[in-house]
């Protein structure tokens, strides 16, 4: 990214502002030129002459060196508000300052130009590492699904292949779950669209936690057959007016990314409560947690855990991450002491005491 951007300034803007820095810096320093003396006034300019090079193109940068000789000529070096020169010593001094200018100029704008190829070149190999990771990632995790589907059609419309009714609901239920799988994966990609483009605006009303959180579990349930998902309602829990549809994503993918990464008979526990102005939920397994030196980088987009099972696109938890942030909310992750990973997510919001639903 360029400084400030003012590179994208249209080019009259860019000598409109580099002329104007030139001659604000010499009025202000026509009333300090007693103080200072004239010849420190010409390191100020050239100073100033750089900042435009780091700013600025090059054609607006050598106005503003030449700009900045000629006031500094006409304006400080003595005799004043003239053009002429009283000694052959400031005569030098002139000329070495026009040319020591122009040179800053032309060298740092070149310094300048450099880091930007530079980084162009870093963005473009990040770019290309990261489609390629996409790449990889989506040839299975949509390979693989469109696979069972199309396996088990052929199956079913094979007339010469005798199915049983039970047999023929495993094939029908090996269809949902991979239609589901794909559903998932295009949810994800376009959720991930939607946050980098900056759509995601939060529409917050009242919601009780409680059943935002049994609603989840309910969705997750095909998930969880080896799996004990485990939550104790809090009837302490006020009303909070948050966006449940953004939570209901956020705790799915929590739950999913533990499920997919938790060994069988594995337990998931989770956790709501509040603070004096936070929504709390936290959500812990009992599985292997994370190594110490990647829990820096599990929210990354497309990071995926070394040594982990092939699956998956890595756009899980990047979501989560994405979807709190948007709610202006935190989200913490730590490995348990017991064994396992504990992630912590918090959310500021208004809340009122949840009274009603004791009264229904």
């Amino acid at each position: 990214m360029d400084l400030l951007r003012t590179r994208k300034y249209s080019k009259n803007n860019q000598y409109i502002i580099s002329v104007l820095l030139i001659v604000i810096t010499a009025v202000l320093s026509f009333f300090a030129v007693d103080y200072i003396g004239y010849r420190a006034i010409a390191l100020i300019l050239l100073v100033v002459v750089s900042i435009n090079a780091i700013l600025f193109d090059i054609f607006p940068v050598l106005l503003s060196a030449l700009l900045s000789a000629l006031i500094w000529n006409f304006c400080f070096i003595p005799p004043t508000l003239t053009l002429h020169i009283g000694t052959p010593e400031d005569g030098l001094m002139f000329l070495m300052y026009f040319v020591i200018a122009s040179i800053n100029a032309v060298l740092t704008y070149k310094i300048r130009e450099v880091e930007r190829k530079e980084r162009d070149e870093e963005e473009k190999v990040k770019a290309i590492k990261l489609y390629n990771t996409l790449l990889n990632s989506l040839s299975h995790e949509l390979r693989t699904p469109i696979s069972t589907i199309i396996g088990a059609i052929d199956t079913i419309k094979d007339n010469k292949t005798i199915l049983s009714d039970k047999n023929r609901n495993e094939l029908y239920s090996e269809i949902e779950i991979a239609g589901f799988r794909l559903n998932r994966q295009v949810e994800n990609l376009l959720s991930m669209s939607r946050l980098e483009a900056g759509f995601i605006q939060p529409k917050n009303d009242w919601c009780d936690l409680n059943e935002v959180i049994f609603t989840v579990i309910k969705d997750t349930k095909d998930e969880a057959n080896n799996h004990k998902i485990e939550f104790s309602p809090n009837e302490n829990l006020p009303l909070f007016k948050l966006d449940s549809g953004l939570i209901e994503q956020i705790l799915y993918n929590l739950i999913h990314n533990a499920l997919q990464y938790t060994t069988e008979n594995s337990t998931i526990k989770i956790e709501a409560n509040n603070s004096d102005s936070n929504c709390i939920i936290q959500i812990t397994d009992n599985g292997q947690g994370f190594p110490e030196n990647e829990i820096d980088f599990v929210f990354d987009k497309f990071y995926r855990l070394n040594k982990t099972a092939t699956g998956g696109t890595g756009l899980g938890l990047s979501i989560v991450k994405g979807f709190t942030a948007a709610m202006n909310g935190k989200i913490y992750l730590e490995n348990v002491p017991e064994g396992g990973a504990k992630f912590t997510v918090e959310f500021p919001c208004e809340f009122l005491p949840n009274t009603n639903l004791e009264n229904e």
